[in-house]
């Protein structure tokens, strides 16, 4: 979909490459994976000239805010791009997403008021823009993701294996390599539900010793780097 709107509580879990295992194999039957299989993602993360957005993230317990860039695979000029602006406040998560391409992203960046769609989303994303001003390219943050759903309700989980970052050539256009986020065959699984985590997912995650993180992928490579 060109234009996506969210809002859902995302859980985040650190999971060793033990639990990983352990995980895939028993939600088998009632999780299956989507037609994409194993696909590399990267995003973008812009932000002020002095780290504004992520400090604040950071600094917050209640109130998060982020903007970033995200292609699924190595971008070219031509090929779609999503934006999204991602909010979370007392444990919900907001997201707003446009589809569009890599020339029509840097004119918005420089403040161009037509590129994105008319409507409320593209409204939201600029003004956003223009209350922070001069958002440049931060940080890059990759990982190759297997996304699961319920084929009867709207749970829906996602495995990042191998996530990554880098502060140098902050392009989509070029390499999927980076600097690992965590030790080598950790993930990150997240669990991305409207309501409450069902009985069956919590008995398998409280078996398995898998408990709840507030792990951030931009903020532990702001903390390990660029801080």
């Amino acid at each position: 979909m060109a234009i996506t709107v969210m809002k859902r509580y995302e859980l985040k879990y650190i999971l060793n490459e033990e639990q990983t295992k352990y995980f895939k194999e028993q939600i088998k039957g009632r999780m299956l994976p989507d037609q994409y299989g194993l696909t590399s993602i990267a995003s973008l993360y812009y932000d002020t000239n002095n780290y504004g957005l992520i400090r604040g993230s950071i600094d917050s317990q209640d109130f998060k805010e982020k903007i970033r860039l995200r292609s699924y695979g190595i971008a070219t000029e031509s090929s779609p791009v999503f934006l999204e602006l991602k909010r979370k406040a007392y444990g919900i998560v907001y997201k707003r997403r446009v589809q569009s391409t890599l020339p029509d992203v840097e004119k918005f960046f420089q403040g161009s008021e037509d590129v994105f769609s008319s409507g409320q989303i593209n409204k939201e994303i600029t003004t956003f823009r223009d209350h922070y001003r001069n958002l440049v390219p931060a940080c890059l943050i990759i990982y190759d993701r297997i996304a699961y759903y319920q084929p009867d309700g709207d749970l829906r989980l996602t495995i990042d294996h191998n996530p990554r970052f880098r502060t140098d050539d902050l392009t989509l256009t070029k390499s999927m390599e980076g600097t690992s986020l965590l030790p080598e065959g950790s993930t990150i699984l997240e669990v991305k539900v409207q309501e409450a985590i069902p009985l069956w997912l919590a008995k398998i995650l409280s078996e398995g010793g898998i408990y709840k993180s507030s792990f951030s992928k931009y903020g532990t490579a702001y903390k390990r780097c660029i801080a």
